[in-house]
């Protein structure tokens, strides 16, 4: 394999890759071998018949493809080695020469990370948070854990209403044809928390257990599915289960039951000392955001979009996985909420470059300032994560590796860092 790096502008760099005929011949012998059971040639049993023979009959490409695909991953990431950038973004892949008997040539443009100056950074002045707890909080988070102790009744002698949990079974139809991804059964829907198309759950306050409910709807103009976008549609919802919440009264059984104070004036007092204390951390939080808002605006960086849209794909992807372990598939959460994946790539980019633009800074802070984690900080650190995971710390330390070691390093500068900038920071 053969490699030219050419640098381009605003942080992008192209490889050019070349790769032997030799070894593209052997990668096509390689996807020959996985295919040949499958491929039937007259006067060969199956799985027999000569590589020839069958680029005879079917072309001298038919194992092109299969072996670039084999190709492909394995030489960009030996070229991505070889080239020493730091890589930030997923590659653009073009061929550029691809026939047998003739080196395979692609190249795969990339977004390398970018060098940053810093501006001033110590010593920024950032607006002062003042804590102050009302009655008024303390109240409203005694009536979430009253929330949190309901229990849900089944509800049978009246209709639905908002706030109750509505299991439906239901199939969503457009002129009369059901659409993909419009189908459920069992759903426990919350009336009023707006998790489907607007409209939706109105539509069902109302309703009966045993009931059969058409629940009409207008898709948004801007849907992600373009043959349902601005499209009306009917739901066809059976209502099987109505649920309650019953919630306890506010009394000294309740401080008892709900924490290891006796009375209820007790138990505001306690919320009172952790809201204040909830408080003081969020307005930490807010003096580190802040000067590091200050830090970036006094920064200089060229952010490549590539390294943003590959920000922005770790973000969605992160987002499918929560919306899955609630038991929602991206297709069906778009299609209840009128969302698009572009639309939510286009919404996370700002997000994604604040990412981005922190991380960099941080970075540049750490290696200015010579900042690094101890052992004992590490040692603490994954003392913390065994406990967490109920493992020993050596289990974790072997599970992590070296480069989580390393990456647990690097994230612990950087948190160092943050505080070092909002330690020197004048609140005013």
């Amino acid at each position: 394999m053969s490699l030219q790096v050419e640098k381009m502008e605003k942080n992008m760099a192209k490889l050019t890759i070349e790769v032997s005929a030799e070894d593209l011949d052997k990668a096509m012998e390689g996807a020959y071998k996985k295919a040949k059971n499958r491929i039937s040639i007259p006067g060969f049993r199956k799985g027999k018949a000569p590589r020839k023979m069958i680029e005879k009959m079917y072309g001298k490409g038919v194992f092109l493809e299969d072996a670039v695909n084999a190709l492909l991953p394995e030489h960009y990431s030996k070229a991505a080695a070889e080239s020493e950038l730091e890589i930030v973004s997923q590659p653009k892949i073009d061929v550029v020469q691809m026939e047998p008997g003739k080196d395979f040539i692609f190249t795969a443009e990339v977004a390398v990370k970018p060098e940053v100056t810093l501006g001033e950074y110590k010593g920024l002045e950032v607006p002062k948070t003042e804590i102050s707890v009302t009655d008024e909080e303390v109240d409203a988070e005694v009536k979430k854990e009253q929330e949190k102790n309901s229990r849900t009744i089944t509800v049978e002698d009246r209709a639905a209403q908002k706030d109750d949990i509505v299991t439906i079974d239901f199939e969503g139809f457009t002129d009369g044809v059901a659409f993909e991804g419009g189908k459920g059964s069992d759903y426990p829907l919350t009336i009023g928390s707006n998790t489907f198309i607007p409209g939706f759950e109105d539509q069902l306050i109302g309703a009966n257990t045993g009931d059969h409910v058409e629940v009409k709807v207008t898709f948004p103009e801007e849907y992600q599915a373009k043959e349902l976008a601005g499209k009306e549609a009917v739901f066809q919802c059976d209502v099987k289960k109505i649920e309650a919440k019953e919630l306890p009264e506010l009394d000294d059984d309740f401080a008892k039951d709900v924490s290891e104070f006796d009375t209820l004036a007790e138990y505001k007092e306690n919320v009172k000392k952790e809201l204040t204390e909830k408080k003081e951390a969020e307005a930490k939080t807010a003096k580190e955001n802040a000067v590091i808002d200050k830090v970036i605006e006094n920064a200089q960086m060229d952010i490549p979009e590539a390294m943003i849209d590959t920000q922005c794909r770790q973000m969605m992807d992160d987002f499918g996985r929560r919306m899955q372990s609630q038991g929602l598939s991206m297709e069906q959460y778009f299609q209840f909420t009128g969302q698009s994946m572009d639309k939510m790539m286009e919404d996370m980019k700002p997000q994604a470059l604040k990412r981005i633009q922190t991380r960099l800074v941080l970075e540049k802070v750490v290696e200015t300032e010579n900042i690094e984690a101890s052992e004992d900080e590490i040692n603490e650190e994954i003392s913390k994560m065994a406990e967490m995971y109920k493992m020993e710390a050596d289990k974790v330390r072997e599970l992590l590796g070296e480069q989580g070691l390393g990456q647990m390093k690097e994230d612990l500068a950087v948190q160092k860092a943050v505080t070092m900038l909002a330690d020197a920071a004048k609140e005013a």
